[in-house]
């Protein structure tokens, strides 16, 4: 499967959720993870009527390596690691501490240019995540560990595309996944779009405007 770009994506996914609006209405709300995943939220919240967020993840590389994730960081502070990788590296806690701290400004800095603010109001919300799709999966991961503790009343997650056995574990972790491809060979996720144009901060503030101060 190939989509054209992430307006498609969006689309057909969006497709695929309908029956939420019927079932959830009332309480549900669209999370997306920036910056790709907000043009993926945007499009699903306008279909279903719904309002839309973002939650902000931001990976800790290995330090030998740092486009190899060896976990991520919530705003809170909460850093979830990559439990097959931190077990078996010689990683030190200083390390991890000082990304932690580094990581903790910046999500900080685009919560507050995207949504104006930190505070979240989720309790008793059916959460819908969304991305423009996953690889690994670290910061999906992470995004749901931090949910889980929300009281949400329910956490579905929907993306085009994901490699099957990340897809598999994301099974495990939310209360349902929403996906249209999952393929066992996966190198990155542009590599399914024809369109993967990178998504600026601009564009998202712009998308987010529209949403500020209603939840």
């Amino acid at each position: 499967m190939l989509f054209k770009d992430r307006t498609q994506a969006a689309m057909m996914l969006a497709e695929k959720l309908q029956w939420l609006k019927e079932v959830w209405e009332t309480s549900l709300i669209v999370l997306a993870i920036p910056r790709g995943g907000v043009v993926t939220g945007e499009i699903i919240a306008n279909r279903l009527g719904v309002s839309l967020d973002v939650v902000v993840a931001k990976k800790v590389g290995d330090p030998l390596n740092p486009e190899f994730a060896i976990g991520a960081v919530m705003h809170d502070g909460s850093f979830i690691p990559n439990e097959d990788v931190i077990g078996s590296s010689d990683i030190s806690q200083q390390y991890i501490q000082d990304s932690v701290s580094e990581l903790k400004r910046e999500i900080d800095r685009r919560l507050m240019k995207f949504r104006g603010n930190k505070t979240y109001h989720l309790a008793g919300k059916v959460a819908l995540l969304v991305d423009d799709g996953v690889a690994t999966g670290t910061t999906m991961f992470a995004a749901i560990k931090w949910l889980k503790s929300q009281k949400l009343k329910k956490l579905i997650v929907a993306i085009p595309v994901g490699p099957r056995d990340t897809i598999e574990k994301l099974r495990d972790m939310a209360d349902e996944v929403i996906v249209l491809h999952s393929p066992s060979i996966f190198g990155a996720v542009g590599a399914f779009y024809q369109d993967f144009s990178q998504v600026t901060d601009d564009e998202v503030i712009e998308i987010m405007r529209k949403y500020r101060n209603i939840h």
